[in-house]
């Protein structure tokens, strides 16, 4: 399990652990993977890159590890994607830019053709926001997110006037919110990872800017809304496959036994967490189908597979997951999932 416990990313960490544990101990309480006892080596997704790269390396070189999930981000993958091409599986569980297509790389996160340009095109028809201005990190996710956007932005019938990217861990720079105002944006897509983009929030709430310019974010969750504040979160909206507030009976049903594990007091249910437990299932369920923990065997059953989620029913197509993705907004310190976002023009 490679998920952050330090640096932007690091908020998500408890979260992330808490459901991955749930997950290891639902499938050993039945017979685990092929009749093998799960174990979890966690791994720290907040190191430097090259700390990183050379812990999974040694894992797998010592045969350590039958496989790889979690959350982390897509710079972090990219690194580890020839490291682990055709040794291990890799299932990347963090929403991503959508250009990965390797054998033995499955992605399970939402890309911007499912998650960002619904989402944009429902702000425009609902909200009437067409001009926007992005702020972002300038890593890959961000960076390519920006420019499937603005491609796509007159299909969509949007206007990019602005954009503004910062080095990871410099989320909260003055400069974000004054580029936002002196852009007369209707809106902000908010590219930022953790918290950054609760710094960014806490900044944009100073500038007095929450009331009257709305935000979007393909990657904000509960925790990141209890890091803002309330009165920070005015205005706020995201998309995402899973929320810890829809009320479907499989998601409930999975809300349920999480706290039954963990109690009431437990890390903020959320996407990142979620997404892990989706990583072991899909480990799971590719190991159970192709009866082997190979990339071959993995690659041979991938693209006929599909299941019911907490995140709803999920197939794949070229390695990459195809779900349903929910339009929510910020509700104080939770959100209100206000409906399932229909495909874009992709």
């Amino acid at each position: 399990m490679l998920v952050p416990f330090q640096g932007p990313g690091g908020i998500f960490g408890p979260s992330c652990v808490a459901v991955s544990e749930q997950g290891r101990n639902e499938l050993n309480q039945r017979s685990g993977i092929g009749g093998r006892a799960v174990e979890l080596i966690y791994i720290d997704a907040g190191q430097r890159p090259e700390q990183i790269v050379a812990e999974v390396s040694r894992l797998v070189d010592s045969r350590g590890i039958d496989a790889l999930t979690g959350w982390h981000i897509s710079s972090i993958r990219k690194l580890l994607v020839p490291v682990l091409r055709n040794r291990i599986p890799y299932v990347y569980t963090s929403l991503s830019e959508g250009d990965e297509r390797q054998p033995g790389v499955y992605l399970i996160g939402e890309d911007p053709e499912q998650q960002i340009f619904p989402a944009l095109q429902w702000m425009r028809e609902q909200l009437g926001h067409r001009r926007w201005h992005v702020v972002g990190a300038s890593y890959i996710w961000p960076v390519r997110s920006l420019q499937k956007t603005a491609l796509a932005a007159h299909d969509l019938g949007l206007e990019l006037v602005g954009s503004t990217l910062v080095e990871m861990g410099q989320g909260g720079d003055p400069r974000l919110p004054r580029a936002v105002a002196a852009s007369g944006c209707d809106a902000v897509l908010i590219l930022l990872v953790g918290q950054d983009a609760v710094d960014f929030n806490r900044s944009f709430a100073e500038a007095d800017l929450h009331e009257t310019v709305t935000r979007f974010s393909p990657l904000m969750e509960e925790n990141m809304l209890l890091a803002s504040g309330a009165e920070a979160t005015i205005n706020l909206y995201s998309s995402a496959s899973y929320f810890r507030s829809l009320t479907s009976p499989a998601a409930l049903d999975f809300l349920g036994r999480y706290v039954s594990e963990h109690g009431a007091t437990a890390p903020a249910l959320n996407n990142m967490g979620q997404s892990c437990y989706q990583g072991i299932y899909l480990l799971a369920e590719l190991a159970r189908r192709s009866r082997s923990v190979r990339v071959a065997d993995f690659n041979r059953v991938i693209e006929d597979l599909n299941f019911d989620s907490p995140r709803g029913l999920i197939t794949f197509r070229n390695h990459q997951a195809r779900q349903p993705i929910n339009i929510a907004r910020a509700d104080g310190l939770d959100f209100d999932v206000l409906g399932t976002l229909r495909p874009s023009f992709t």
